[in-house]
């Protein structure tokens, strides 16, 4: 239960952090939506009291945790919304929208208000604060802001212009809805144009009266201001699903173009498809726009930007052209030349002209080309560090992705080896798990080749490498087929499934992940192992997995001692230190393994070690003989104490036997 409270004000912590990184709210809710953010941020003294805490609580409170937690949530959620959602949406749904905040606000008051403080170790300065915040709950719920009056008027009569009403006619309320609701920039005619879109997305593509009203208005704004700024070229933003509405019968020839087909910031069908650094795709020429107005971050998803290379997605444009001419429909043109429009400054033409083929052979060919296409991209990989710079601006990652799941065990392997080959790029390990290859890769390595499965294993070491990656990796399962692969690999197999399993393991929560797996019994086993060659590897592992407490108890259950005294005394310099990292933390739980270290002649190698070990060794054999030394005059005290109770006990004795000799 202790671990668990932990867990939940940490997470607690975690939400309001989030809230927190809320940049901004739209100006019509602004004020309801950082008064409820100001307000969460002032719990924040009492989550850390309660994590840190070593009083425990019952499940009841525990209950109420949780149930805050599950409030702040949702409060969460639908502050994003206020912050990323559609401006137009926000004013004219705005009874709607003060209704969802008031009732957040009314739950988050009600959770708040069964806290039971007096089983908490919470300090008298934090439950005062948590008191005043709840006070302005209760105060907020009897007084509304209500969003701008002639902002809805306005919005409303463009939301009811006739068809035969001339648009001169609009313009002043036009020109007042674009500026109250700052939309007199392309880049954010683009946000709302994106805002509505999700929308759509998340109402399962079903375009309601109200979103289609949304939508022409947000084109009349378009219009005004393309007209108004002598911006009305090639310039388009934001058109919404309504554009065919003056043309039904014709509308009603075409059939619904699916949403993973339309750009999130035109709404209209790709004809060149290109993926950015988030994973998101988008048409070419639209996001080119973004990015020369100076943006940074994915319109979309609204995440910074770690590259600005587009990436073209073969496998969209094919799937879109196959649509157009199921549904008899003219596929969209794609740009003039397909080759790259400008040759990487690290490979000459004629390389970036083959790697192109390669590309539409993974894209479009039958399964023999597309085994070819992988192994000769899993050549150019490995070759230099250029070429897979190249691969990966050619938009290789995304289909070599999409190969890993196909039933055919040698694409399989061309295809895992040659994201292997490009994650050894720094900037293509983020494109990689960016673009979805994680699961994939697990699944190689769970049923692939052994071949396969020892290069999706090196391929996790590699991705691990950042921190970030650690956390996705474990979570997606990788680690119990890694040590499958420990027990059943090649020698070059099960080092690198140890390798993988190191670098994971340096997160703390993979660690029990690790533990359940099995890994222990494998690493001991390995450690005796006649010619095994892992003993490096099973050393080091065992040293992170050592400070996790159920990692503790296995290992000292598993009679280790012997070995890792006898590595202290003729290991390598490497392999003494992490044997010794791994003595202090069973001596730690349970000095009777200090003693049996002692027995089996510790003492001697152990002086050495903290003379001439490591740095790391020096401060482990340091450690070590500290607990000896500790151990010893604990021993000497008890010695003592016990000769002292048996002196005392003596005493009574002896006088009774001199007082009966008197009686003599």
């Amino acid at each position: 239960m202790e671990e668990e409270k932990g867990a939940v004000a940490q997470s607690l912590i975690d939400v309001v952090n989030e809230i927190a990184a809320v940049s901004d709210y739209r100006i019509t809710v602004k004020k309801l939506c950082s008064n409820l953010a100001r307000r969460l941020k002032l719990l924040v003294p009492m989550f850390e009291e309660i994590r840190e805490s070593n009083e425990p609580i019952n499940e009841d409170t525990m209950g109420t945790l949780v149930s805050l937690k599950d409030a702040m949530s949702s409060a969460k959620d639908y502050l994003k919304f206020c912050s990323e959602g559609s401006k137009i949406y926000l004013v004219m749904e705005r009874d709607q929208v003060t209704s969802k905040l008031l009732e957040i606000s009314v739950k988050l008051e009600q959770s708040l208000s069964k806290i039971p403080f007096e089983d908490l170790d919470i300090s008298d300065e934090v439950r005062e604060q948590v008191e005043l915040v709840l006070s302005q709950f209760r105060r907020a719920k009897g007084r509304v802001d209500v969003s701008d009056d002639g902002l809805y008027e306005d919005l409303h009569s463009l939301c009811n212009k006739s068809s035969d009403v001339e648009d001169d006619d609009y313009q002043p309320a036009l020109q007042r809805v674009a500026k109250k609701l700052q939309l007199m920039e392309i880049p954010d005619l683009a946000q709302e144009s994106v805002a509505l879109h999700e929308m759509v997305a998340l109402s399962g593509g079903d375009v309601g009266e109200k979103i289609e009203e949304m939508a022409m208005v947000l084109k009349l704004i378009k219009d005004f201001v393309q007209t108004d700024n002598d911006n009305g070229d090639d310039q388009k933003v934001g058109d919404s699903r309504s554009n065919g509405q003056t043309s039904t019968a014709a509308s009603q020839k075409i059939p619904v173009i699916p949403d993973d087909f339309r750009c999130p910031i035109s709404l209209e069908m790709m004809r060149d498809p290109v993926i950015v650094s988030t994973g998101q795709t988008y048409e070419r020429t639209c996001i080119e726009k973004w990015l020369e107005a100076g943006h940074a971050t994915c319109p979309k998803t609204q995440q910074a930007l770690t590259s600005t290379t587009l990436t073209p997605n073969y496998v969209l444009r094919s799937l879109i052209a196959q649509w157009c001419e199921a549904n008899d429909i003219e596929a969209p043109k794609p740009p003039s030349s397909l080759r790259p429009r400008k040759v990487s400054s690290f490979s000459s033409a004629a390389e970036a002209n083959k790697i192109e083929d390669l590309m539409w052979r993974l894209a479009y060919g039958n399964p023999e080309d597309q085994r070819s296409a992988a192994g000769e991209i899993r050549l150019l990989a490995k070759r230099n560090a250029d070429n897979r710079v190249a691969i990966a601006e050619a938009g290789a990652i995304p289909l070599l992705v999409g190969l890993l799941s196909t039933p055919d065990s040698r694409i399989q392997e061309h295809s895992v080896t040659a994201l292997l080959n490009l994650s050894i790029c720094e900037n293509n390990k983020g494109s990689i798990v960016s673009a979805g290859a994680i699961p994939g890769i697990v699944q190689v390595l769970k049923k692939g080749s052994m071949e396969a499965r020892e290069n999706a294993a090196a391929t996790l070491f590699s991705l691990s490498v950042i921190d970030e990656n650690k956390v996705t990796i474990g979570a997606l399962g990788a680690i119990p087929p890694l040590v499958v692969l420990l027990n059943e690999g090649t020698q070059r197999g099960k080092k690198d499934a140890a390798t993988a399993l190191f670098n994971l393991c340096i997160y703390q929560g993979n660690k029990g992940k690790a533990i359940r797996a099995g890994v222990i019994p494998t690493l001991t086993r390995l450690l005796t192992e006649p010619g095994s060659g892992m003993v490096d590897e099973a050393l080091a592992i065992l040293a992170i997995l050592s400070s996790h407490p159920e990692g503790k108890t296995i290992i000292g259950s598993s009679d280790a001692v012997p070995s890792l005294v006898e590595f202290i005394r003729t290991g390598s310099p490497r392999n003494r230190e992490n044997a010794a990292a791994v003595l202090v933390h069973l001596c730690s739980g349970d000095p009777q393994h200090l003693v049996e270290a002692q027995k089996l002649g510790l003492m001697g190698p152990l002086i050495d070690l903290a003379g001439n070990g490591t740095d790391r060794g020096k401060r482990k054999a340091a450690q070590l003989l500290e607990r000896i030394s500790r151990l010893a005059e604990q021993q000497k005290e008890t010695e003592a104490a016990a000769q002292a109770q048996t002196e005392e006990e003596a005493e009574p004795t002896h006088a009774a036997s001199t007082t009966e000799t008197g009686c003599c």
